[in-house]
């Protein structure tokens, strides 16, 4: 059986994606991972097929428009106008599929799932696209709404498409022979399933989804077999106290210099080593010494599991390795669901509460490390969420779910 799997953004929108495809693949199904060409030599590392897609919604924003305050609005044209590309590139590696996933990141999978009529599934790390009355869309930096924490979920899924609501239409009208779109939650008159990639030991299930809400459990994407870590790394873990790690992961904002020296500076009030993440520009690079490592990258499921403590941005995906590693955590959001990320992991109490960037100090940080790398009821809960989570098997769970409702 012919997959494909649509996803657009950064490493973290797309690497829970090729966990899925390999899965999938490994049941005998040839998975497509259709998604930017930056990404083309790691699905082809793990024996998927790749499809490209433009539409590099980030260097766009990292451009000089979307960094240094230059008018949005043409930043907003600039993003209308890539999003055809990416639309018709989406819809030229669907039609070779005979079930569709897709990211709903990805502009254009509902649509394509409701021209071709086939088994469909959208798939997402957060609970973004299931209203529900137990907290609000993940994507607004509140706790609880009370009665509005429905309503919240609702209004962001018709926010979320907003901007891209002509060149949808246009799509739809042109391409695909649709009348404009009216929502994206019913497909053929049910609502499409949704396959969410996170734990219930995180997230309960809220109990006012119906069966078209899955949590599946983490799909977690582990380095291959014949993988080897740098051999400076392994002696600088070898040759002093455990380090913490700090990295924010493909965050691109603006402020990398001082907050790399905001991070140096705190794990020398805390008295701690440290592995420095720099990724796309949440930290700047310095210079490696004995106490602090700097690195582009290291595969989470290898590395976390000898750190003592892990500062992060609170992606849905360095979370879950996280507590899978069961390590004690500190998240410090920048946008979108990572605040809420941050309260969860804290009111798991694996963490102290989060620290925004916006609030982000030397001193703060500081005394969150300290508190994660002493505090001993705290190391046992994320010891004790860690055993849970690698007792799941989410992308069995997930690929079983697809499976059953295909054939």
């Amino acid at each position: 059986m012919k997959i494909c799997i649509l996803t657009i953004g950064t490493r973290g929108d797309v690497q829970p994606y090729i966990a899925l495809g390999l899965g999938l693949n490994v049941a005998g199904h040839e998975v497509t991972i259709s998604t930017l060409d930056e990404f083309k030599p790691l699905v082809n590392q793990y024996g998927l097929l790749h499809d490209s897609l433009r539409g590099d919604f980030l260097k766009a924003a990292q451009s000089a428009v979307g960094q240094k305050g230059g008018n949005p609005l043409k930043l907003i044209r600039q993003y209308v106008e890539m999003a055809k590309d990416t639309l018709a590139d989406e819809w030229a590696s669907a039609q070779k599929a005979e079930v569709l996933i897709y990211n709903p990141a990805a502009i254009g999978g509902f649509h394509i799932a409701e021209k071709l009529n086939i088994p469909t599934f959208a798939a997402f790390p957060a609970p973004l696209y299931s209203p529900t009355r137990d907290f609000p869309s993940p994507f607004l930096p509140f706790r609880n709404l009370g009665l509005f924490n429905k309503l919240s979920h609702k209004i962001f899924a018709k926010m979320g498409p907003a901007m891209y609501r002509t060149p949808i239409n246009q799509f739809r009208k042109d391409v695909l022979a649709l009348p404009s779109a009216k929502g994206e939650n019913l497909l053929r008159g049910k609502p499409i399933t949704k396959l969410y990639a996170y734990s219930e030991a995180v997230v309960p299930r809220p109990a006012d989804w119906d069966e078209s809400s899955v949590v599946t459990g983490y799909w977690f994407l582990d380095a291959p077999a014949n993988w080897q870590p740098d051999p400076k790394l392994v002696r600088f873990l070898q040759e002093g106290s455990t380090p913490v790690y700090i990295g924010f992961g493909s965050m691109f904002m603006n402020g990398g210099k001082q907050r790399t020296e905001i991070t140096l500076q705190a794990l020398r009030l805390a008295g701690q080593r440290g592995i420095l993440a720099t990724g796309w520009g949440g930290l700047e690079k310095v210079n490696t010494t004995r106490e602090i490592f700097v690195l582009d990258a290291t595969p989470h499921d290898w590395l976390f599991p000898k750190v003592a403590a892990i500062v992060h941005h609170g992606g849905a995906g360095t979370t879950g390795a996280a507590l899978r590693a069961g390590k004690p955590q500190i998240i410090c959001p920048f946008v979108g669901d990572q605040s809420f990320w941050g309260r969860r992991v804290a009111d798991l109490g694996v963490s102290p509460l989060p620290i925004p960037q916006t609030k982000l100090t030397a001193e703060r940080l500081a005394d969150a490390i300290k508190y994660a790398v002493t505090n001993t009821s705290l190391q046992q809960r994320a010891l004790s969420i860690g055993e849970t989570i690698r007792a799941e098997n989410g992308i069995e769970c997930a690929v079983k779910h697809i499976l059953s409702n295909v054939y």
